[in-house]
């Protein structure tokens, strides 16, 4: 499976491969990307990685992630190059037997991804100007870069 794509994520083929016999849960999460951020307008974002790292980091927290949870399925890919308002930046899909392990394991992998995976975004605005950052912006939030806004309780997982 590629995890990084300079090409649109074909959510729907993906989706359509995503079902396993086994699973009565298939959870899909798109990542897409929204016309405004912290009160201003979007344009489009731009995304760069760091392809083989961010690819070998993306395949190991897929492995973290079926091995905490009963997964028959469990794969992610992240988009790179310009993406437009409503385009998926990102898209995970999980696969389990029930709804609450697809649902937790989909939210590990999207926060870990978005947190750990050398991948980062330049917006660019309505308005011409630009701003680079990670592939997440809880720092614009919290202010640390190290607090997220979606922390995942470790707690709860077997």
């Amino acid at each position: 499976m590629e995890y990084i794509s300079a090409k649109p994520l074909d959510l729907v083929g993906l989706l359509a491969e995503s079902h396993h016999p086994q699973a009565g849960a298939v959870v899909l999460f798109s990542g897409d990307v929204r016309d405004n951020n912290l009160g201003r307008q979007v344009a489009y974002l731009d995304y760069e990685a760091h392809e083989s790292m961010a690819s070998k980091m993306v395949a190991g927290i897929l492995a973290d992630a079926k091995s905490k949870w009963p997964l028959n399925i469990a794969l992610a890919q992240h988009r790179v190059g310009k993406v437009g308002v409503g385009e998926s930046a990102v898209v995970v899909i999980t696969a389990s037997p029930h709804r609450t392990e697809a649902y937790a394991a989909n939210r590990y992998i999207i926060d870990r991804i978005k947190h750990e995976a050398p991948i980062w975004k330049c917006e660019y605005f309505t308005d011409g100007t630009k701003k680079w950052g990670g592939n997440c912006n809880c720092h614009d939030i919290t202010g640390d870069a190290n607090k997220h806004v979606y922390e995942f309780d470790e707690s709860k997982v077997k």
